[in-house]
C-alpha cells in the first residue's frame, strides 16, 4: 500500500515544487515585462517630441579641391567699396550706346520695362547719378569680408552707438533677397540701433545689426562648386555670427533672405533665439489645404481665416496662379538655364537695370503694372534704386545671384522639401497686403509651430525694409520684446 502511495506522495510534492518555482519565474518576469515595455512606450513618446533638425554638415565652395592642411583663415578683415575714373568711364559709354524698342501704344508695364521710361532712367543715370556720393553713403556703415568654406563673405556690421544702463544688445542679422542686396537695410539700421532717438520706444530693446551679402551676390565672393544652396547658406551665416563671437541671435528675412533665415532655425534652433519674415513659404497641396482653400472663401471661420486673409486670398485663382505666373517667368529662366541670359544682363547695364527693376513695380504695388513709369518713383528715389543696380553691375555679379534659383530648383522644385522640418523657434510673422503671395497664420501654422505675432501690416510690398522700414522696425521690436518677455 505504501508503496503505490510514496511514488503519488513524491509526485504532489514536485508538482508544488515546480507550481512554486513558476510562480516566483512570473513574480520576476512580470514585472521585468511591464517595465521593459514601459520603457519602450515611454521612449516612443520622447521620440515623436524630439524637435527634428536640418542636418548642418559641410562644404567647400572655393576654386579647386579642398585643400587637405592648414586652417581656413577665419580673421575679420574690414573691407571698403571704391570706384575709379575707368570704372565710370566703360558704365558710361556703355549708357550712351544702348539701343532701345519702342513699346507699343498703351502696354504702360504689362510687357515689362517700358522703353519709354527707360529711356529717361538712362539719361538720370548718365548724367545726374553720382556713383561716387553713393559709394561714400555705403560706406558710412563698417563693412568687413571673412573667408568661410572657401569663399570670401562680405558683411557690414553696425552697433548701437549709445545703450542705456542695464540694457541688453541684441544681435540681429539680417538677409535680403533677389534682386535686393544688403543696401536694402540702409533706411531700417538706424530706427533699430538708435530707435528711442526714432520715436519707436524707450530704448528696451536695442539691436546691433548684421547684414551679409548671400554668397555670389554683390560683394560676397561666389560660390566655385555647384550645388549652393539655401540650407549651404544658412550653416555660413551661422559659422560667422559664431566667429562673430554670438552664441545666440534673432534672424530676420524676406524673399530667399526668408528661406536662409528659417533655415537656419531648423538647423541650429538652440542659436536662433526668435525668427522673424516678411514672407512665408508653406505648401498648399495635399487634401487638408485644398479644403481650406475651397470652404474659405463661403465659411473662413470653419477653416480658420480671418476676414483680411479672405480680402487678401480671393479670388484665389487670380492672386494665387495667375498673378503668380504672370510674375514668375523669370524664375523659370533662373531656374533652369540661368547663365544664358545673364550673359547679356552682365554686359549690358541697361539691360541691367530693365530686368532689375521691372520687379521693384510690380513686387511693390501690383497696380503698377498700369502704370507708364511702373509706379517706381513713387516709392523710391531713382539714386536708391540705381545704387542697388550698381552694385550688381560693379561686382558683376548677376549672373551668380541668378545661379541660386538652379541650385534650389533643381533639387527643391516647390521649395517644401523642409517642410517637413517643423520651425519650433519663436517665430514672428509680418504680412504686407502687397506681397507676392499672401500666406494666413493658419496655413503658416502648419511649418510655423510656434507663432509669437502675426502682423497684418497696413501698407507695403516684397521689399519691406527699403519700401517701409519704420514699419518693419517696429513690427521686429514689438516681436523681440514679447520673446523676451516669455
Amino acid at each position: 500500500m505504501w508503496q503505490e502511495f510514496l511514488p503519488n506522495a513524491w509526485e504532489s510534492i514536485l508538482s508544488r515544487i515546480r507550481s512554486f518555482e513558476c510562480s516566483q519565474k512570473n513574480a520576476v518576469l512580470v514585472p521585468a515585462a511591464a517595465l521593459g515595455v514601459g520603457g519602450m512606450l515611454v521612449f516612443w513618446m520622447r521620440s515623436r517630441h524630439k524637435i527634428k533638425t536640418i542636418e548642418m554638415g559641410d562644404g567647400w565652395w572655393g576654386s579647386g579641391e579642398r585643400p587637405l592642411k592648414g586652417k581656413e583663415d577665419e580673421s575679420i578683415r574690414p573691407f571698403k567699396i571704391e570706384t575709379s575714373d575707368k570704372e565710370m568711364e566703360d558704365l558710361h559709354r556703355r549708357l550712351e550706346q544702348a539701343r532701345y524698342t519702342p513699346p507699343l501704344e498703351g502696354a504702360a508695364f504689362h510687357y515689362g520695362f517700358n522703353s519709354n521710361y527707360l529711356r529717361k532712367v538712362v539719361a538720370y543715370w548718365r548724367n545726374q547719378f553720382d556713383w561716387r556720393k553713393q559709394v561714400e553713403v555705403l560706406n558710412k556703415y563698417p563693412h568687413f569680408r571673412t573667408t568661410i568654406e572657401g569663399i570670401d563673405i562680405h558683411f557690414i556690421h553696425v552697433k548701437p552707438s549709445y545703450v542705456p544702463h542695464g540694457r541688453a544688445v541684441q544681435p540681429l542679422l539680417m538677409v535680403h533677397g533677389w534682386p535686393g542686396s544688403f543696401y536694402e537695410f540702409y533706411k531700417i539700421i538706424p530706427l533699430l540701433t538708435e530707435p528711442a532717438g526714432h520715436g519707436l520706444n524707450e530704448g528696451d530693446v536695442v539691436f546691433e545689426v548684421i547684414c551679409p551679402s548671400i554668397p555670389g551676390y554683390g560683394f560676397s565672393e561666389a560660390p566655385h562648386q555647384k550645388g549652393f544652396d539655401t540650407i549651404a547658406t544658412a550653416r555660413i551665416f551661422h559659422k560667422l555670427m559664431n566667429r562673430l563671437g554670438f552664441k545666440q541671435y534673432y534672424v530676420q528675412g524676406g524673399d530667399w533672405g526668408s528661406r536662409i533665415t528659417t533655415n537656419m532655425a531648423q538647423m541650429l534652433p538652440q542659436s536662433v533665439k526668435g525668427l522673424h519674415v516678411n514672407l512665408v513659404f508653406v505648401n498648399k497641396r495635399g487634401l487638408r489645404s485644398m479644403i481650406s482653400v475651397m470652404l474659405g472663401a463661403y465659411v473662413p471661420w470653419l477653416v480658420g481665416l480671418t476676414r483680411e486673409d479672405v480680402r487678401r486670398t480671393y479670388p484665389f485663382m487670380q492672386k494665387n496662379i495667375y498673378d503668380l505666373l504672370r510674375e514668375s517667368g523669370y524664375l523659370h529662366i533662373q531656374a533652369t538655364k540661368p547663365d544664358t541670359a545673364g550673359c547679356g544682363l552682365n554686359d549690358s547695364p541697361v539691360g541691367l537695370a530693365a530686368y532689375i527693376l521691372e520687379k521693384f513695380s510690380t513686387w511693390t504695388d501690383k497696380s503698377f503694372l498700369h502704370k507708364d513709369d511702373g509706379g517706381l518713383e513713387s516709392k523710391y528715389s531713382l539714386d536708391e534704386l540705381l545704387t542697388n543696380v550698381m552694385i550688381y553691375w560693379v561686382t558683376s555679379s548677376i549672373v551668380s545671384s541668378m545661379r541660386f534659383y538652379k541650385e534650389n530648383f533643381s533639387k527643391d522644385p516647390n521649395l517644401t522639401l523642409h517642410a517637413r522640418v517643423g520651425v519650433y523657434v519663436p517665430t514672428g510673422i509680418a504680412a504686407f497686403p502687397q506681397e507676392i503671395v499672401h500666406t494666413p497664420r493658419v496655413w503658416a501654422k502648419q511649418n510655423f509651430k510656434n507663432i509669437i505675432t502675426y502682423t497684418y501690416m497696413p501698407r507695403g510690398g516684397h521689399f519691406a525694409a527699403f519700401e517701409e522700414p519704420k514699419l518693419l522696425a517696429q513690427d521686429i521690436i514689438h516681436f523681440v520684446r514679447k520673446v523676451e518677455q516669455l
